[in-house]
């Protein structure tokens, strides 16, 4: 791009006119645009040349380079920019914890919420806000000749669409965004061990101490969870449980069972956070 620049400043002259002022400034104007059109054009004509004058050598040409970048359009920046989601971060109003619209390359949010815990029987504090993404495409693969049809009524309130929410192979995350800022892994770690460890307990039964301790044990105590610390607990394909912690994988356990647990902490009979179960569970029905 070319710009104008003056080494110079004007005088202010004593009085002058409005209509004065108005007529420079409109010939500046177009003085301006005038010889940025011919620079432009001037330019175009120089790599219009370049390009002509190319096509008689053998080495690589002006043309080439052009015709390299217009193929591979793809890996440059303003190709990428133009396919990044623009949705805005939706933010827990109590917490002012923030969660992404789109993570992973097209898991998208589907309801947040918070979870509580009481002290001594006396308070509640928050211990962390959550998320809950979908893929929202293999929702569609998957369940969308079998519930396609259905209004978002009749699926929020069906007890089959829900079981297969949570047993299907799709893509979901649940996102932990730490908030109490005392909280130590090891409380994390006896948290997951009395509340994944009942759940296991309901879908498969007393035989799940050692896949419990699989679990568990990725929470070492070396690893510090302050507040703002993010835990994810992605369920990939094949039912794979990775989890990670600020972005470092701490681990992966390929079990149907504790998928399932894990998601039915909070889209399940008896979530964390009601509110944010009946919010995910309507999003769910209206991507169908």
């Amino acid at each position: 791009m070319v710009s104008l620049r003056f080494p110079f400043l004007f005088s202010q002259p004593k009085s002058r006119s409005l209509s004065t002022v108005t007529s420079n400034a409109t010939n500046s104007c177009l003085t301006s645009v005038a010889c940025a059109v011919a620079t432009g054009a001037a330019t175009l004509a120089g790599i219009t040349a370049a390009t002509h004058r190319s096509k008689t050598r053998e080495q690589p040409s002006l043309q080439n380079a052009l015709n390299w970048l217009l193929s591979n359009n793809s890996s440059l920046p303003w190709g990428s920019l133009s396919l990044a989601d623009t949705s805005p971060a939706v933010v827990e109003s109590k917490t002012g914890m923030s969660f992404p619209s789109v993570i992973f390359e097209g898991r998208r949010l589907l309801g947040i919420g918070l979870r509580k815990k009481c002290v001594f029987g006396l308070k509640n504090i928050d211990v962390y806000a959550f998320g809950v993404y979908a893929d929202c495409d293999q929702v569609k693969k998957i369940l969308g000749d079998k519930y396609g049809k259905l209004i978002t009524s009749e699926l929020k309130d069906s007890k089959e669409f829900k079981e297969d929410i949570m047993e299907s192979d799709i893509c979901m995350t649940v996102r932990l965004q730490i908030v109490y800022s005392k909280l130590s892994i090891r409380s994390v770690r006896s948290a997951f061990e009395e509340s994944v460890g009942s759940r296991l307990k309901k879908f498969g039964g007393s035989d799940s101490k050692d896949l419990l301790h699989s679990f568990t044990s990725q929470f070492k105590d070396e690893y510090k969870i302050p507040r703002g610390s993010v835990i994810d607990l992605s369920r990939e394909p094949g039912h794979v449980l990775r989890t990670t912690i600020d972005g470092k994988e701490v681990g992966s356990i390929q079990s149907k069972l504790l998928c399932r647990s894990i998601l039915d902490l909070y889209i399940g009979e008896e979530p964390f956070d009601r509110q944010a179960k009946e919010e995910i569970q309507s999003k769910l029905a209206s991507v169908l």
